[in-house]
């Protein structure tokens, strides 16, 4: 296991067994973003888009929920600490300025790498966006999503809205959005909001496992697969179908096919033995 330096007690990040581990780290405060979080995550997840060791990014949470949303209050904090005028900035600029802070799910959904979340807890609010911009979801037992925003008067961020659109279809989105519907674990896996359930003794190893074994797998073909997958939600066939036939080929020329294809070979010519059991069903 390597530590990797973060820059912030709130982010925490190591990478083993050739996954990269970023941990939201602000469980007193129910993973609420911090600033510190806005500016740090990103740079730790370009730091392992751009190492060769990292073949899978798994993003967690420390403590019982996996991220509260904004933290309203640190901003309010912050401005009266500087000293700022109770004077609202522009609409264009604090727009700006909030897809900024939200870039980090960007570049969760854009990565090359296989991106999955271990959703250790409830995620409300951009918590939500955070944790629907990897790739793949593994949630606790106990986690849930709160989608929050309604109830404050808000239309949604940091993706939120946009995710959900994607994977339930604009009439279901907009009703949970609306209504303001928590959805558990039990039914976000129904949804396909999430992957895989597991009880919430079992997340930290299920999820590392399952990191583990993608970052052990064929990484080429991975991130070309998953170019194939966003052609499939932006063109049509007649379209992606050269783009998909172009990244097979590719795909072909690496070593992790080469080395795939000597396993194929190897093992076809030295099938295991047939169990006992199996040999005597034919006599």
């Amino acid at each position: 296991m390597a530590r990797v330096e973060t820059g912030t007690e709130m982010v925490v990040a190591e990478i083993r067994h050739g996954v990269g581990i970023v941990t939201l780290n602000r469980p007193e405060r129910r993973n609420a973003l911090h600033v510190e979080m806005y500016e740090h995550v990103p740079v730790v997840l370009e730091r392992f888009e751009c190492d060769p060791e990292v073949g899978c990014i798994l993003l967690t949470a420390a403590g019982s929920a996996f991220c509260a949303g904004g933290d309203v209050r640190d901003g309010v904090a912050r401005r009266r600490a500087a000293g700022e005028a109770p004077a609202a900035p522009s609409i264009e600029d604090s727009a700006v300025e909030l897809a900024n802070q939200a870039r980090m799910v960007v570049m969760l959904h854009e990565a090359s790498k296989v991106t999955i979340t271990a959703m250790n807890g409830p995620a409300a609010g951009a918590g939500i966006g955070i944790a629907l911009a990897t790739d793949l979801r593994i949630a606790a037992a106990s986690a849930r999503f709160l989608p929050s925003w309604s109830r404050l008067g808000f239309s949604g961020d940091f993706g939120g809205p946009w995710f959900l659109t994607r994977l339930l279809g604009p009439s279901r989105a907009l009703q949970l959005l609306v209504d303001d519907t928590e959805v558990d674990a039990t039914t976000a896996l129904e949804l396909g909001l999430v992957n895989r359930v597991v009880p919430d003794h079992e997340l930290a190893a299920a999820a590392f496992e399952w990191a583990r074994r993608i970052a052990s797998g064929p990484r080429a073909a991975w991130t070309l697969l998953k170019e194939n997958i966003r052609d499939a939600l932006a063109l049509d066939l007649r379209d992606a179908l050269p783009r998909e036939s172009e990244r097979m080929v590719r795909s072909g020329l690496t070593d992790d096919h080469r080395e795939a294809v000597r396993r194929w070979l190897r093992d076809a010519a030295d099938p295991e033995p047939e169990p006992a059991t199996e040999q005597a069903q034919r006599r």
